[in-house]
Order: C-alpha cells, then structure tokens, then sequence
C-alpha cells in the first residue's frame, strides 16, 4: 500500500472551492416508498415534494433531510424519458452528487474547460423564493454532479417543489449527521482514467492508494485510490476490481448495475452505537463479522471508547491509525439488486477507511455475495 498526504492547498488558490455536499438524488423506480422508508426506518424529514400536483409531467421527487445530509428521490411516472430508462437499466442508484459553490458560472467554466463533459449549462430557475443557479457536468457512468448556488433563493429546495408540513412521525434514536464520503465502482483498467479526471479536472488531489495486495482474501481482490477536494471535506473513494480466483464485489456491482456507480455512502455519526441499534431495531440489516474478528481487536486498536462485547453484539468494527480511530458498519444492499448500500461511521482523529478492516469486512461481502450465487 502506498499513502500520499495530500499537498497544502488554500480555498483562494483552489479553481474550484468546493463548500460541501449540497443533496445526493437517487433515481429509483417510486419515489413515494423511497420517501417512507427513509422517514420511517432511518429518522430523515421529508420537507418538499414536486409531481404532477406542482405541475411537473414526466416524474416524481421527495428531498429529505436529516441534519446536514439531504436525499432526493426521483422516480419516472411514464414510461418513455431519460429517467424511465435509467431505472429501467440500473435499478434503483445515485443519480447526482451536488456541491454547494459560490459561483456556478465559474464552477463550470472551470471545469468544462479542462475536459469534462457538460451536462447543464449555468442556468438560473426564479420562484417565489427567489433565483436558484445550477450548472452541472458528467463523471463516472450517467453520475453527474450538479454546482449549486443558493445565495438568492430561500426557499425549501428549489422553485417547483412545494413544501411538505405533515409527514408523519419520522424515526427516532438515530444521530446521522453528514456525508462522510462516496465511493465511485468503475471497470477494470479505468480507475486510473477517474483519478485523473478528478485531479485534472475538480483540482482533487490523492489522499490514500490501496492496491491489491492490501484488498484481498483468499478468492477476491479490488484497488482504491481516494481522492479529495482542495478544502479536504468532500472524499471520493474510486474502485476497481482486481484479478482474483472469484468475482470481486467491485464487478459484481457492474455486472447488476450495467456499468460505472456509486457504490456506497458514508454517513457521519457521532453515537455509532446508539445510531445502529436505532436502525437494527426497525429492520435495517447490517453485515455480520465472526467471533475471531473481535477476538483479536483489542490487540489491533486498543481502546476505543465501546466494551468489545457492544462492538461485537452489533457487529461494528473498530481501526486506528497514526492519527487516531475510527468505527464502522456497512448495511446490505438496500434495494434489490445486490448494488447500492450504507455505511455508518464515527471518527476520532483518524481521516483513513479502516483499513485494518478490509480482510474481514470483504470476507463478510463475500459471504453475502456466495448466497446470491455470485461469489
């Protein structure tokens, strides 16, 4: 394994000064259910809606917030359209990873400019709230990320959406507090042509490089370069699958989505523990470890603030690192396709992935993926 730390980089000197992850849209065949399970199973607060009430023709969409993490779910209601034909193919799966950014013209132009391919121009939309201004461009697969300006609008999420008053009641004992990172899977030989655009392109530089021999078992195997902006807060994991005696995880999320994705999220949290055993207790279901793992931990991280028998009971693994540690869960895939899928994390110094993880959580996946038959 080899790890760079990233060079020292100011938000003026950065070409394009990214201020954090604005929403993350997923495109999913109903968006109403999406809504509910989001709301009744992981605590998020629907707070606007667009649809044929609001005068929008071909789809469906429900923002959800829960502290600074915001989802929107949009689903097709006919079937002819990009959005029909996107589920149609993938599945449910992320759309648009949007950034909040002072100036989207510049974000654009910048961006444009050094190679990326446009998938909006610099656009103003008013409303009744004031002007919102997007611009956005592709990247890996039909993900795109949108820039986004909401210094003149002030209203829920943006013109066309009307806001929801009454939901329900939305799930308690959580604490998600903010996206963590995305992690990106692309094909074999192109995770090097992404790296490449991020740094060329979005000025992000290489945090961490994980290769096949730190990612590994005995039947499978995948690299990872992490790439991050200028201001070190948005982290974009890129896999690829690597040669192995088996199919990686990494190519059995292409071979079901049909090509390059966001594989997973990561949720910040602050209470790991108390946050899974909310989500445990309404169905949420999270990949297990064996005894061993735990038996051996203490000697690996020493303490870290949770009984080993709490880790072990709800299944949360713990690594450290020169900087500190971390805590860690990953759900199973949350839609049916064995593809999209959560992560849960608490950090305490350490700014790694748990590497001290990787053997026995891909051992885990690898469990899962030999039920569905696709080990």
């Amino acid at each position: 394994m080899t790890a760079t730390k990233p060079a020292p980089t100011t938000e003026t000197a950065d070409f394009l000064p990214l201020k954090g992850i604005d929403h993350v849209e997923f495109w999913v065949g109903n968006a109403k259910q999406a809504a509910h399970y989001y709301r009744a199973l992981w605590g998020f607060t629907p707070v606007a809606y667009a649809g044929l009430e609001t005068g929008v023709r071909d789809r469906a969409s429900y923002v959800l917030v829960q502290n600074d993490i915001r989802f929107v779910f949009t689903a097709p209601i006919t079937p002819d359209g990009e959005l029909a034909a996107h589920v149609a193919r993938h599945g449910d799966g992320v759309h648009d990873i949007a950034f909040v950014v002072d100036d989207v013209d510049s974000a654009w132009r910048e961006t444009t400019t050094r190679g990326a391919r446009s998938a909006q121009e610099p656009t103003e939309t008013p409303g009744e709230k004031g002007v919102l201004r997007t611009s956005a461009i592709h990247t890996y697969g039909e993900v795109i990320h949108t820039f986004v300006d909401r210094a003149d609008y002030a209203g829920t999420y943006a013109p066309g959406f009307r806001k929801i008053k009454d939901a329900g009641p939305v799930a308690s004992g959580q604490t998600l507090l903010e996206v963590d990172h995305c992690v990106g899977n692309v094909e074999l030989g192109d995770m090097n042509r992404f790296v490449d655009f991020y740094r060329e392109v979005m000025g992000f530089s290489q945090l961490i490089h994980y290769d096949d021999k730190v990612i590994h078992t005995e039947y499978s195997a995948l690299m990872s370069k992490v790439m991050q902006n200028g201001n070190g807060r948005i982290k974009f994991p890129i896999n690829e699958p690597a040669a192995g005696k088996r199919k990686s995880q990494i190519q059995e999320f292409i071979d079901y989505y049909l090509e390059a994705g966001t594989q997973h999220i990561a949720l910040r949290t602050t209470d790991i523990v108390g946050t899974v055993r909310a989500l445990r207790s309404r169905g949420i279901e999270f990949l297990g470890l064996p005894h061993e793992y735990y038996a051996s931990l203490p000697d690996r991280v020493g303490d870290v603030g949770v009984p080993m028998d709490t880790l072990e009971e709800l299944g949360i693994e713990a690594d450290r690192d020169e900087e500190g540690y971390l805590l860690q869960i990953f759900t199973k895939p949350v839609q049916d396709r064995p593809t999209f899928f959560f992560e849960i994390i608490e950090r305490h110094g350490s700014r790694g992935f748990g590497v001290g993880n990787f053997k026995a959580l891909f051992e885990a996946i690898e469990r899962e993926q030999e039920k569905r038959g696709n080990l």
